[in-house]
């Protein structure tokens, strides 16, 4: 993109290697992802979401007071990405054929992911942050997606997301351990978060398959970015966070 950018975008900020701790999207920068839209190979149409998982990512529109920091809820690690990538994982789910359960599951562990993380900069120890948390308020969190809170169902979120935020190549013997037990849920989680990265304002930070483990990821990038571009834009135009996701799911054809 040749136009010229303010010089307090997110992506002048970025390239001048001066991004705050708290990063909150801005037009120019939402015009610069639509202008990199990346050549996409013409794949598959996103698959058709049951009625439960339509219904759970409707809930991923987390409570404030979830977050660890206020400052988080609108910026680009907060409430839009939860609920994106909530979608995402519904959507992989749905195209690997994963079961009713594991699908709840990974999508309550898709909405909550990074809900204990402090800033938008690397924040490490946020994915285990956040698994602490989640094992500690289990009972709240399945209320409110309206499931059960069993042992094996929280254990396998919790995994899913201690380890969303390390490398594979990172794991420790104790890690790939707890992967092996929660494989297609962990690697799903990881998928979908990485779906989500056409919102960063850096080209090299966009999404790269050789960083994830699901088959379906090439297929849904091209839904991805569009809904990022769409709901970025909503959010800039006036809707609250969890709105403008969710309004733009419902103009996707992708929740009812």
């Amino acid at each position: 993109m040749s136009t010229t950018l303010p010089a307090d975008s997110l992506v002048e900020l970025a390239a001048r290697k001066q991004l705050p701790h708290h990063q909150y999207t801005d037009p120019a920068t939402v015009r610069w992802i639509a202008a990199n839209r990346p050549e996409l190979p013409d794949g598959p149409p996103p698959p058709t979401l049951r009625p439960s998982s339509r219904q759970l990512v409707t809930r991923a529109a987390l409570p404030a007071d979830w977050l660890a920091e206020a400052r988080c809820h609108d910026s680009l690690h907060g409430i839009r990405h939860a609920v994106r990538t909530a979608a995402m994982a519904a959507l992989l789910a749905e195209t690997t054929g994963l079961g009713e359960d594991d699908t709840a599951t990974l999508i309550l562990a898709a909405a909550v992911h990074d809900c204990r993380r402090l800033h938008d900069k690397d924040d490490t120890g946020h994915g285990a942050r956040t698994a602490i948390w989640l094992t500690e308020n289990a009972g709240a969190v399945w209320d409110r997606f309206g499931l059960t809170a069993t042992s094996s169902r929280v254990t396998a979120a919790g995994t899913a997301v201690r380890l969303h935020d390390l490398p594979y190549e990172h794991f420790s013997p104790d890690d790939r351990a707890d992967h092996a037990r929660t494989r297609a849920i962990t690697d799903l989680l990881k998928a979908a978060d990485a779906l989500d990265r056409y919102r960063l304002p850096k080209l090299t930070w966009w999404p790269d398959p050789a960083r994830v483990r699901a088959e379906a990821f090439a297929d849904l990038r091209t839904t991805a970015f569009e809904l990022v571009v769409r709901s970025e834009s909503a959010w800039l135009a006036g809707a609250d966070s969890a709105e403008a996701v969710l309004g733009s799911l419902a103009i996707m054809e992708l929740i009812g």
